[in-house]
Parts: C-alpha cells; sequence; structure tokens
C-alpha cells in the first residue's frame, strides 16, 4: 500500500507530490494531463522499472536526474535516476539504506490493467509470452536471472550464427547446450504457472461472464514437453543449417506460445469482444490473487484507462473483486468510474499538460 509520493523531474512533472486513500483512488484529467505518467509512477517506485519505457525516458526531457519518493505501508523508499547520453543510473534507497538494484523480495507487488492487455489473445505470440513471463519474474524467486541468462545466451548464438559456418560451427555447440539447458527450465515455470491457472481461471471466467464455461491454456511448442532440454538441443542441431541461413535461432522458448481455450474453441479465432473482456478480467483476478498468495500481502492494483473498456456488467464483476485491495484508477470520465465506489473514493484531478 502507498500513502503519498513525490515525483521530481519524472516524465511530465516538475516537481509534484499526491497522497493516496488505502482504498479507491481515482486520477482524472484530460489527454495529457500526466495521469498515466502518475501511475507509472506509482509502479516504477515499487517495482523498479516501467512498462512501457526505458529508464533514461522517464527522466524529464532536457533534465539531467529524476527523484521519486514514496511512503509505503512498511518503508519509506527513492529512486534516483541520472540520465547522461541516452544512458541512465539508477539506485534505491529503502529505510536508508542503499541499493543498486530490487531483488523480488524488496518490489512492492502490484498489478496492472492497461489497454494493450486486452489485446493479449488477438496479438502475436510475443505479447503472450511476456505477458507470462512477466507474471513469472513476480512471483517466482530467480525467473527474472534466468530469463537474463536465456536471452542473453540467445543472443550470444544469433551473433554466431551471423558470422556463418565457417567462422562460428565450433563455438556453437557448448552455446546450444547452454540454450537448452537454461531454455527447459523457463518450459517448466512456465508450465507450472499454466497449471495454476488452469485450476482457477474457469470458475472466475464463468461468473464474470454469467454462464458456465470452460476456460482452458495450453503451452504450443514444437519440441515434446517431456525431456524438453535433450529435445531442444537435438531440435537446434538438426536445423543448424537453416539457422545459418537465417542468421537467428528458430526454436526455444523465445518462440513458443500460449493457447487460450474457451469451451474447447481458441479464443483469437472464435470469442466475441464480450468473451475477450472477460478473459482478461478473469487472468488479471488471477494474477491479484497469485500475487497475494506467494508473496504474502495485498498487491496495489492499477488500472489504467480500462473501464471505457469494459461494459457496466463486466465492471460491477471487477469492482466486487477490487474489494480490500488498495486500488488507483486513471480515467478521462470520472462519473463513470465513481458511480461503482459510491462514497468510498479519493479523486485526485488533473489539468491539462
Amino acid at each position: 500500500m502507498i500513502s503519498s509520493i513525490r515525483l521530481q523531474h519524472f516524465r511530465s512533472y516538475a516537481d509534484e507530490s499526491f497522497e493516496f486513500d488505502p482504498e479507491v483512488n481515482i486520477i482524472v484529467g484530460p489527454n495529457g494531463s500526466g495521469k498515466t505518467n502518475l501511475l507509472e509512477a506509482v509502479l516504477v517506485l515499487g517495482s523498479g522499472s516501467s512498462y512501457r519505457a526505458h529508464d533514461a525516458d522517464l527522466v524529464a526531457f532536457g533534465k539531467p536526474w529524476a527523484r521519486l519518493d514514496g511512503a509505503f505501508a512498511k518503508h519509506a523508499r527513492t529512486l534516483r535516476l541520472i540520465a547522461q547520453s541516452g544512458k541512465s543510473q539508477k539506485s534505491y534507497e529503502l529505510d536508508g539504506k542503499e541499493y543498486k538494484r530490487l531483488n523480488l523480495e524488496r518490489t512492492v507487488p502490484a498489478v496492472l490493467f492497461e489497454p494493450n492487455h486486452l489485446q493479449l489473445v488477438t496479438r502475436g505470440p510475443e505479447q503472450r509470452r511476456e505477458y507470462f513471463d512477466d507474471i513469472l519474474q513476480r512471483t517466482t524467486p530467480g525467473f527474472k536471472s534466468l530469463r537474463a541468462s536465456y536471452h542473453r545466451t540467445l543472443a550470444q548464438r544469433n551473433s554466431l550464427l551471423k558470422q556463418g559456418p565457417a567462422a562460428a560451427a565450433k563455438q556453437l555447440f557448448a552455446w546450444d547446450v547452454r540454450l537448452s539447458q537454461l531454455g527447459a527450465q523457463i518450459v517448466a515455470a512456465r508450465l507450472a504457472l499454466l497449471e495454476q491457472i488452469n485450476s482457477a481461471i474457469s470458475q472466475t471466467y464463468s461468473q464474470i461472464s454469467g454462464k458456465k464455461s470452460e476456460v482452458g491454456l495450453e503451452y504450443d511448442s514444437p519440441i515434446k514437453l517431456n525431456d524438453y532440454s535433450s529435445r531442444l538441443l537435438a531440435k537446434l542441431e538438426a536445423n543448424v543449417s537453416s539457422d545459418f541461413a537465417r542468421g537467428f535461432s528458430a526454436y526455444g522458448p523465445h518462440r513458443e506460445d500460449f493457447i487460450i481455450y474457451i469451451n474447447g474453441q481458441p479464443a483469437n479465432a472464435s470469442a466475441s469482444r464480450g468473451e475477450l473482456r472477460s478473459l482478461l478480467l478473469a487472468l488479471k483476478i488471477f494474477e491479484l490473487k497469485l500475487l497475494q498468495t506467494v508473496r504474502g500481502q495485498k498487491p496495489i492494483f492499477l488500472l489504467d484507462d480500462v473501464f471505457s473498456e469494459l461494459d457496466g456488467a463486466r465492471r460491477k464483476h471487477l469492482v466486487e473483486h477490487l474489494k480490500g485491495y488498495q486500488t488507483i484508477i486513471t480515467t478521462t470520465d470520472a462519473e463513470a468510474v465513481m458511480e461503482y465506489f459510491s462514497d468510498k473514493h479519493k479523486l485526485i484531478a488533473l489539468g491539462a499538460g
């Protein structure tokens, strides 16, 4: 839970402070007034990174540094960013102690629901990989470093592929082995997450949609999932010639997908607009509860201008599940949101930027 925040040279803010209610906070203002920037600041201060920009881009244009200070339920924290020549240095202070980076235990649990999530099912596999891997990164110790190690190894293998067989063939096997080992760990974590989602999502989806439905997620890979490491290694070796021709690695977790089914039909091909929104709400509610279980505290729920994308019935279901969680909502239409929270809300009004 966050009670206050100060933003200095962060995005569109020169130096402003805001206080938050422990329950519902509605940030209202026209487009360009800084609503999303304020929401982003809460997330960056709690997690250490933005969902939409590199660190250097968070510093206000023409300024050499940015700073965020916030008071949370159990501690105070500060984030400092120094930007020079498009690069940035970052440091944190938690209750007077300095840190260069935040491990999972030092982050503040939060769930973000923003407009791009509504295209999760219909867009390409990259967005789904990013979404589910991000959940793992916030709930599974070590997954963030595992993910980074995999992508560093993948980048090294791809670099060798671009050099061509004559220069790189002898070095490639060691990187194939490493990529296969790390890839197997990523796939194992993804499968464990899907098992948890599948145990809960049908019930939540049925409550939101108002009719009993079966929802299921499957992992889509051209590689058999048992003994994944050995099978991926064999696949890489068997396709090395075509990988050299392409200049990139065509197999591994970075190319795989998550398929979502509603009543046995692929949601990306058959689901209506309303069904897709019910599905995303069910996933977000699962994410909220999973984070609470894993971290042992209630996450902050951040909703960036998504209320307008939901009809009345889905808004009511969402609000019902938000009870007991600190919620921060951005909107251009305060009345459309306020009616669902009666008098239990704090209004933060922003003027045009």
